[in-house]
């Protein structure tokens, strides 16, 4: 039997890398039986038809990890891709795709891309609003930045995640030429970008270094949030100051002597952030509710 790892699943057939080749591959009928669904980022044992170069899958060895969305296991890291302008960085977006990330407990970085688009003033208040992440800075124009996203990329199944348009496949595409990811420009008429990435692939940068290029969203629903206090769990800088709050299980919202609100007015957590964070809590108060 082969080893592999699987990088792509179409209706009912996966497509498993291994050191022989890629092979399409079934899944035997004992998983269906166990309930068990072979996921993209899968280890797995197969065993191939030397008649026509196809397979069945025979193990799954453990999973590492696994995500819902998407439905990926093993990833071990996650880079938020977003953009300065053309389209404009959203903060929401990027401060909702953070809080799933910390829900999933993955390591995680944040890509401030197309920096070539703003001055340093700019980049540099970003920077400090995220401190508490590792923020790498790049232009795919002027190559800022690449060598430093090569070497996080290095050993690791890395998801891409982020908005259509901010250059995620252009980022791969200088990473490893040869890729020759599709890429789109920005629409002019709604200043975002147009979906390129149709499917959930792992691709492959070198023999142990794989990149999960999510297809474009623009929203997460927050209903894996199961208790309203959790919410503050996720946003790092509120941990810094949440135990000295006057109450347990503060919600950083209408209690007295709460030390986040403090923080925010003396300018030591950033108001998008604190604003952000508000508007997910309301938003979880009515999943709650219904």
């Amino acid at each position: 039997m082969l080893e592999g790892i699987i990088v792509k699943g179409i209706g009912g057939f996966y497509y498993v890398k291994t050191k022989e080749g890629i092979f399409e591959c079934r899944a035997r009928g004992v998983f269906r039986e166990e309930n068990i669904t072979p996921l993209i980022g899968d280890r797995v044992l197969i065993r191939v038809n030397q008649e026509d170069n196809t397979g069945y899958i025979e193990e799954i060895k453990s999973r590492k990890s696994q995500l819902v969305r998407p439905p990926v296991a093993n990833i071990t890291q996650i880079i938020i891709v977003m953009s300065i302008k053309k389209p404009d960085l959203n903060f929401w977006l990027l401060d909702r795709l953070l809080v799933l990330a910390e829900h999933e407990k993955l390591d995680i970085n944040i890509c401030l891309n197309k920096i070539d688009l703003a001055n340093r003033e700019i980049v540099a208040e970003i920077c400090a609003i995220y401190h508490k992440y590792r923020v790498i800075k790049t232009s795919v124009i002027t190559g800022d930045g690449i060598e430093d996203l090569k070497e996080i990329l290095k050993n690791n199944v890395t998801v891409f995640a982020g908005p259509s348009g901010v250059g995620k496949s252009s980022l791969l595409n200088r990473i490893k030429p040869g890729l020759k990811l599709k890429t789109s420009d920005v629409s002019k008429k709604t200043a975002r970008g147009r979906h390129t990435t149709r499917h959930v692939e792992l691709i492959e940068l070198d023999s142990d270094s794989f990149v999960l290029d999510t297809p474009g969203f623009s929203s997460l629903d927050l209903d894996f949030i199961e208790r309203e206090a959790e919410l503050g769990e996720y946003f790092r800088e509120f941990n810094t100051y949440s135990d000295k709050c006057k109450f347990v299980g503060c919600l950083h919202d209408k209690e007295p002597d709460c030390e986040v609100k403090r923080q925010v007015e003396a300018g030591n957590i950033s108001p998008s952030r604190y604003n952000n964070y508000l508007q997910f809590l309301d938003e979880i108060k009515n999943i709650r509710r219904y």
